[in-house]
């Protein structure tokens, strides 16, 4: 990686932001989510570094990358989401169309949270020349790093319920690596 790293920044943010919004990869990334307690931003910059910078990251370093964002993972971006969150079932007034602009408000500072954890995480990249273009198998065994990182916290082994999910990410990162 030799762009400076703002410039890898702006090109993580806009790479998370369109691979999220094609059909199927928000689903796939909330199963990976709330199944497996994984950091979408997090698995999405190494998704990015691996298509887009060929750097495939290392379970060590995927490791220190979740140390670098994990206390603003969990002091700012979990808060927020769990009170938008709040607010779509209650408590009273909410969900009303009273309380629906505070809800917006709340998932804009979300997502402004998720893209400075995406400057934390770029600015914790490794930093090394990129190496041949990253087959699927290479990326899925990456992402599998991953998840199985945040399920070991929890003692728990890598499921097949979640390899569909591993498995449309990796489909659909492989379209346009760039």
């Amino acid at each position: 990686m030799t762009k400076a790293r703002g410039e890898l920044e702006a090109e993580c943010w806009a790479f998370a932001l369109e691979i999220y919004a094609k059909p199927g990869i928000s689903e796939a990334c909330l199963t990976l989510q709330n199944e497996a307690g994984v950091d979408v931003m997090l698995l999405l910059t190494i998704v990015f570094a691996a298509t887009r910078q060929r750097i495939l990251l290392t379970p060590a370093e995927i490791g220190r990358l979740d140390e670098a964002c994990r206390p603003w993972r969990e002091q700012i971006v979990w808060p927020l989401r769990s009170i938008r969150a709040g607010l779509k079932g209650g408590p009273q007034p909410a969900p009303s169309s009273d309380t629906e602009l505070f809800r917006s408000r709340i998932k804009a500072a979300e997502l402004e949270a998720e893209r400075l954890q995406n400057q934390l995480l770029v600015d914790s990249l490794p930093m090394r020349p990129g190496k041949h273009a990253v087959a699927a198998e290479e990326l899925r065994s990456v992402i599998g790093s991953v998840v199985a990182l945040f399920l070991e916290k929890d003692g728990v082994k890598l499921s097949v319920d979640l390899l569909p999910s591993i498995n449309e990410i990796v489909e659909t990162a492989m379209q346009d690596p760039r």
